[in-house]
């Protein structure tokens, strides 16, 4: 860095947080964490993040010789995971509080490199009789109020929902519930179609996604329940031959979610259960088929492929603190008859596996500023065959996947 640099980042600096200072009822508070992650996998597994964020094993994958090509051990080690956020709280407007988030990270990469991931930017105003708004990207409401408490990243998943969008949230607040709507859009988290992962689905769809839901919360006990809809719209043109058409396409999906979560002392036990229609844009197993095509134009119309996932969590400890995890999913298939069993028709994951299951320990150990934790996880897809006549999958066989992580986190 040469000499005429350095002062201009110093100057720069200088006058971003001289302007902070100079704003009158607005307050700053940086906070964030370095965290190193170093596992093991016993085979080649779907996952993202370069391996980080773990969902389960592939399928076999057998070579001339009948061996398998997904059945190589890896390992590596990463710090992409290290955050930064800004919390900020600002003046009055009206009767509303004021307040905002922006939170990064470094899990945004390309080929070549890595660099800054958004993960949380919004706004919140928020009423004294119980009323508030949230604007912006946080978590989608499925993941909600109960999530699991584990060491690895993607925290359940693919039997928790995990997903953080940008959506218009009202919430209602009173001593013993918390009532939520929300109008959620897509950005990082996608659901998938013909063209594979995009915004578009639902853009084209105009209506965004919707949640309603209800906690109860009381000494120590949270119940809740929740309602979820998404609208796509697949395509809007299709090509048959040399010959282009426009088409109208939607499918629109309803899902349904129950958590609770319980913690007295140093024990906490949670769970949550959700019965899922094409929601694989929340890291959980899920997707749709297509149901018909038109000869002469290629319109298509779909059906979703619904599956249940379910998950239990117990924690124990403080200081040095232990942990079980459980996790469920099991395809239910579709309602009607597909047009056709090649996945080449079938958009979003799991549409070949049966049933998923995860067992999981774990260890930690917990001071101010400082986690170490030491993860043990096997997880076991059965892959088969779609049926046509319901889109179960049935003829399956097992894969396995062991996981150790170990993860260091130092907090600010």
């Amino acid at each position: 860095m040469t000499r005429k640099t350095a002062c201009t980042l110093t100057i720069l600096f200088t006058t971003i947080f001289s302007c902070f200072a100079q704003r009158e009822n607005f307050s700053y508070k940086f906070y964030g964490f370095v965290r190193g992650d170093l596992y093991y996998n016993s085979r080649d597994n779907t996952e993202a993040i370069n391996g980080i964020f773990y969902l389960y094993p592939k399928d076999k994958l057998f070579d001339a010789d009948g061996k398998d090509l997904n059945a190589v051990p890896n390992s590596s080690f990463y710090t992409l995971t290290t955050r930064l956020g800004l919390d900020m709280t600002g003046p009055m407007l009206g009767t509303a509080k004021t307040s905002a988030k922006i939170e990064i990270d470094f899990g945004g990469f390309s080929d070549a490199f890595y660099m800054l991931r958004l993960r949380q930017a919004y706004l919140k105003l928020d009423w004294e009789e119980g009323s508030s708004v949230l604007l912006g990207q946080t978590w989608h409401p499925l993941w909600g109020d109960v999530f699991p408490n584990t060491i690895n990243l993607s925290t359940g998943s693919p039997f928790q929902p995990f997903n953080r969008s940008p959506q218009l949230r009202y919430q209602y607040i009173t001593p013993r519930f918390t009532w939520t709507a929300s109008a959620i859009y897509q950005l990082m988290s996608l659901s998938s179609g013909p063209v594979g992962k995009s915004d578009d689905y639902l853009k084209n769809g105009v209506i965004p996604e919707l949640f309603a839901g209800v906690n109860y919360h009381h000494n120590g006990f949270l119940g809740g329940i929740g309602v979820e809809m998404l609208s796509l719209k697949p395509r809007t043109q299709s090509t048959v031959g040399e010959n282009i058409y426009k088409v109208s396409e939607r499918l629109t999906t309803v899902s349904y979610m129950a958590q609770l979560a319980y913690e007295t002392g140093e024990f906490t036990v949670s769970a949550k259960t959700v019965l899922a229609s094409n929601l694989g844009h929340t890291s959980i197993l899920g997707g749709y088929w297509v149901k018909d095509r038109d000869e002469r134009t290629g319109k298509q119309d779909y059906m979703s492929n619904r599956y249940t996932t379910s998950w239990l969590n117990m924690t124990y400890g403080k200081k040095w603190q232990g942990g079980i995890f459980a996790g469920y999913s099991k395809n239910l298939g579709t309602k009607e008859q597909l047009f056709n069993t090649d996945l080449t028709d079938y958009f979003g994951s799991g549409g070949n596996i049966d049933q998923l299951t995860n067992g999981m320990v774990q260890l930690s150990y917990n001071i101010p500023h400082w986690r170490a934790g030491l993860e043990y996880s096997a997880t076991t897809a059965w892959y088969g065959s779609p049926e046509k006549k319901n889109g179960k999958v049935t003829g399956t066989h097992s894969v396995t996947n062991h996981r150790v992580l170990f993860m260091f986190t130092y907090y600010f």
